[in-house]
């Protein structure tokens, strides 16, 4: 399990740089004001996401909390990590937690037949034990050898007992013809020429009108 160091926070803002202000609750717990080193977060975030199993060591405290990254707040102009909201989940209660898709592998009808992969879905929520939420989902575009090929939630291979909160039949990704993708982009165009066409001719009937 990933693990991460803390300290119990004693001022509500943090001036250094080199922190990150946090809290941990969760049900049936002691809820706690927190500071992390800004480093340490970055890794973990990076290797847990907001799906992983993080074991908390919070300096004063005997037991290691399990925690997952619920919410992290940035720094709208830095892009900077200034907060971040630890859940301490039950080891003995399912949770939900958005998972991303990762896709790998080649389809065929982008790379021979010369269409566009379009991905409807890059993220999914699931519902797990804590201890067996996975970091990512990957997904094998292989499949994808004509314009016909899809691939659907129901395709997606899973980690033992975890269950996607989606309908098996959505579709996850497939590969569109260039032809269709651009029909798709022009409909926007020729849907704002006409909005504009009729906004004229009503402008000139008024005028008729009041003439």
């Amino acid at each position: 399990m990933i693990s991460l160091s803390a300290k119990i926070r004693k001022q509500p803002d943090i001036k250094s740089a080199d922190k990150i202000s946090a809290v941990v609750y969760g049900p049936g717990v002691k809820n706690a004001s927190i500071e992390v080193d800004y480093k340490d977060f970055q890794k973990v975030f990076k290797a847990a996401g907001e799906s992983s199993l993080i074991e908390l060591s919070i300096e004063g405290e005997k037991d290691k909390r399990p925690v997952l990254i619920h919410e992290i707040q940035k720094d709208p102009v830095s892009d900077k990590f200034i907060h971040v909201d630890f859940f301490q989940a039950s080891l003995k209660e399912e949770v939900e937690a958005t998972v991303p898709l990762v896709f790998f592998g080649v389809a065929l009808a982008e790379k021979d037949l010369g269409g566009t992969l379009v991905k409807n879905i890059t993220e999914v929520e699931v519902k797990a034990f804590p201890q067996n939420l996975p970091h990512e989902i990957k997904v094998s575009i292989d499949g994808l050898k004509t314009f016909q090929d899809y691939i659907l939630i129901k395709d997606l291979i899973l980690p033992e007992k975890v269950k996607v909160l989606k309908k098996a039949e959505e579709i996850i990704a497939s590969v569109a013809e260039q032809q269709k993708i651009e029909e798709e982009l022009k409909k926007p165009i020729e849907e704002n020429v006409e909005n504009v066409e009729k906004v004229e001719k009503e402008k000139k009937e008024e005028e008729i009108i009041e003439e």
